[in-house]
């Protein structure tokens, strides 16, 4: 669900009285654990922490490089940790010492999806947030940015030149229909001519 708030105090203002407490224990947990350098801010309706544009600007979208954010969700809290994705070594240790406890890991493409402080490991997550320090999530992010682009460009030459086979293979369609139309324009002459 996304906010309309402009500051994170606004936003947990804003959600029922029965999921205050959570976002201020993940809010207080991220803030106590944040390396130097990132910002909180409100973006895209959840509290995030982000590298500033001064320090990254060339971003895909403009915006800032988002390294974490929370957000209370229809039916979970979202823990989106955006360093864990890139360093795929902080992203094991994280997966495979939840699993460990037994505590059941919900884990998606984007997020940690928590039903309740109860079913969370808060210990986890602070060493996860506080494993990755900003000049090495922008390093990393840039690689896997690069990477990306990379693998565009040459998607983009292989579509250029199987479209221009194709080019090639129409022209002939063109030679036809120049041909039709010669042989009718004959056939009007040899009409009037008689």
């Amino acid at each position: 669900m996304q906010s309309q708030a402009k500051t994170p105090q606004e936003y947990i203002d804003s959600l029922p009285e029965d999921r205050r407490d959570t976002i201020k224990k993940l809010r207080t947990l991220i803030r106590k654990n944040l390396p130097k350098g990132y910002k909180e801010q409100m973006r895209w309706g959840f509290i995030c922490y982000e590298v500033p544009l001064s320090v990254c600007p060339d971003t895909y979208n403009g915006e800032p490089l988002m390294y974490a954010a929370i957000a209370s969700q229809k039916r979970h809290y979202g823990v989106y940790m955006c360093g864990i994705y890139v360093l795929p070594g902080v992203f094991k240790r994280l997966t495979t010492e939840w699993k460990k406890r037994g505590t059941r890991l919900d884990i998606g493409k984007s997020c940690i999806r928590i039903a309740s402080w109860e079913k969370c490991e808060p210990d986890l997550i602070a060493e996860a947030i506080a494993s990755v320090p900003m000049k090495q999530f922008v390093a990393a992010t840039n690689a896997a940015t690069s990477t990306r682009k990379k693998n565009a460009a040459k998607k983009k030459a292989v579509k250029k030149k199987s479209t221009t086979k194709k080019t090639t293979r129409k022209s002939p369609t063109k030679k036809t229909a120049a041909k039709k139309k010669s042989r009718k324009k004959t056939a009007v002459k040899k009409i009037l001519a008689r």
